[in-house]
């Protein structure tokens, strides 16, 4: 059994132990029941000896005596039942609630996260792990928790009978059984090698599956089911080959632990009988019988450990990646002295700031913005000159790496996390709605808005005829992304969710960039309304809906290569003049 330690990754035992702490009334109830299980049981192979031994006797068959056994014997197996009964539902209790347990640190862990870190790690994979793993890692538990205990319970009762009866023969049994525990170890140290790797390829797999699901629309587009499906056949190949190799190794320990055995319960047997038939110990026909009975228990949870132990090698590999997703670097927390924003100006400015994704390429190096109370910010500029990174610094979902953002005077740094992002609304281009109704979609901000507070909001972001012609209304269910809603209705219902309750910092990154020429006028006319008084920040590709904006912010390459008014970047005849033109020639 140390050798199963030892292939474990360094701390996994220990963590999976650590769960344990909640439940230690659940853990010594099961020990206790698992010894009386297994007292009981072997209580059971002495009545039987005794009726043999009445059966044989020389003053012929001593029936009452016979029945007055099998009485005793009734009840003890009765009461074995009920105890292995308690036992299960005890272990049950444990490796549930520590699954349940797990999953939620699991979960909650993730919200702490930083976005760095989602980043960069495949949305399937991480699934895998929170539900996948914790399922593998539960199922090898329970198997443990259930026969581990009383296995081990087993060998050594059975061992004190073994040795009451008969020392001599005992000590042949003694002898082989170091055998068995090499085998299982030997092969337990390569069981694991092989369940971790296939976890692995089993989390590829499902991250290919959310990506070719969730992009179904793109890879039709494009063509490009055959190279999906070549893509998935090398990981399922791959899985495969993966999971013959786990099971051929895990198959091959009880079969050769029940060979080891069948030579420690033939040699009993053997030994046994040249004892008896020599008359020279005193073991009669029924003790020898109840002996080969615990020879054979002793050596029966070597092969049920064996067994456990190929699954606890699947439990620690599923555990060892679901303690990775757990010990992913959580978002810096609030600083110390951190300040809870309330009721902000809205005053902004970007002092010397730097940043950048990778050390490798940089992207900020030195911008400076300062942008007054209740004024309109536009920022434009080419694909990829940062226009998106800026909201991301101002929403603190990274951090500056050189410089501050300062809100009020008050960098950012020094603000709680909770109170900046509830002073700040957005509405991205990419709309992001969750399974549930239409209602509860909008009033995911405001959770106990009234039904005509969401209602306005809905006339507000002209989404509330659109919405009424649903089957079911606000009541309607729409699934994960929008479900069958077009693009531009979905959007309709962000923009709702926006109006519902409005902060006083307002970040539109395209915000009606899929909705029809006549609806964003209205739209824009409603956002109008909505951002007098409001600091406001509109990411725009499209330069004709920013002419009336306060300042603009001219963007290339991470920089700010030029800032003002409409008018005033026009009459520089500079970049911003040459991206305007570029799209009224195109739009002529």
């Amino acid at each position: 059994m140390t050798k199963v330690k030892q292939t474990a990754p360094k701390g996994t035992w220990r963590r999976v132990l650590s769960y344990l702490k909640g439940y230690r009334i659940f853990l010594v109830l099961s020990l206790l029941l698992a010894l009386v299980t297994v007292g009981l049981t072997l209580w059971v192979p002495v009545l039987i000896g005794k009726a043999i031994d009445l059966i044989i006797s020389p003053n012929g068959v001593d029936f009452d005596g016979i029945f007055d056994i099998f009485k005793v014997a009734v009840a003890v197996i009765a009461a074995t039942a009920l105890m292995q009964w308690l036992m299960n539902v005890c272990n049950n209790k444990m490796t549930f609630g520590i699954v349940r347990n797990i999953r939620n640190d699991a979960f909650r862990h993730l919200q702490k996260v930083p976005f760095s870190y989602l980043d960069t790690k495949k949305t399937g994979d991480i699934v895998s792990r929170v539900i996948g793993d914790v399922d593998q890692f539960s199922d090898g538990l329970l198997l443990g928790l259930t026969q581990l205990f009383t296995g081990v319970a087993t060998i050594v009762g059975t061992l004190l009978f073994m040795l009451f009866i008969h020392p001599g023969i005992t000590l042949v049994v003694v002898l082989v059984t170091p055998v068995s525990l090499f085998v299982a170890a030997f092969i337990a140290k390569r069981t694991y090698r092989m369940f971790k790797r296939q976890n692995e390829i089993r989390g590829r797999e499902m991250a290919l599956m959310e990506e070719a699901i969730s992009q179904h629309k793109v890879v039709d587009a494009f063509s490009q089911e055959k190279q999906m499906l070549a893509r998935f056949d090398d990981l399922n190949e791959q899985l495969r080959d993966a999971s013959l190799k786990a099971t051929f190794f895990s198959s091959i320990t009880n079969p050769s632990t029940r060979f080891v055995n069948s030579l420690v319960y033939t040699g009993v047997a053997l030994t046994g009988a040249l004892v008896a038939m020599s008359g020279g110990a005193a073991i009669t026909i029924g003790e020898l019988s109840c002996f080969l009975s615990y020879a054979n228990q002793y050596t029966k949870p070597f092969n049920e450990i064996s067994g456990v132990v190929t699954e606890l090698q699947n439990a620690l590999a599923s555990a060892a990646r679901i303690f990775e997703v757990l010990d992913a670097p959580v978002e810096a927390p609030d600083t110390e002295h951190a300040t809870s924003l309330s009721a902000p100006r809205g005053e902004v400015e970007f002092c010397h700031v730097a940043f950048s994704y990778t050390d490798e390429q940089t992207l900020i190096t030195d911008m400076n913005v300062k942008v007054a109370p209740g004024q309109h910010v536009a920022i434009v500029g080419p694909t990829g000159c940062g226009k998106t990174t800026v909201i991301n610094l101002l929403m603190r979902f990274y951090d500056v790496r050189g410089g501050a953002i300062l809100l009020d005077g008050v960098d950012i740094r020094h603000l709680t996390r909770k109170s900046l992002r509830a002073s700040i609304g957005m509405v991205l281009q990419d709309t992001v709605l969750f399974s549930g109704t239409v209602r509860e979609n909008i009033a995911f901000g405001k959770v106990n808005a009234s039904d005509e507070e969401i209602i306005n909001a809905a006339k507000a972001a002209h989404a509330h005829s659109f919405i009424k012609r649903l089957k079911n209304g606000y009541d309607t269910v729409i699934g994960e992304g929008g479900g069958t809603l077009s693009q531009g209705q979905k959007q309709l219902l962000c923009i709702s969710r926006l109006m519902l309750c409005p902060p006083p910092i307002l970040i539109l990154d395209e915000a009606t960039s899929s909705i029809d020429t006549r609806t964003e006028q209205r739209i824009q006319k409603a956002f109008a309304t909505l951002m007098k008084g409001r600091t406001s920040f509109v990411v725009a590709h499209r330069l004709s809906t920013v002419r009336e904006c306060d300042l603009i912010l001219v963007m290339k390459d991470g920089n700010v290569i030029e800032q003002g008014t409409h008018d005033t970047l026009l009459a520089k005849n500079g970049f911003y003049k040459k991206l305007y033109e570029s799209q009224f020639v195109k739009a002529k």
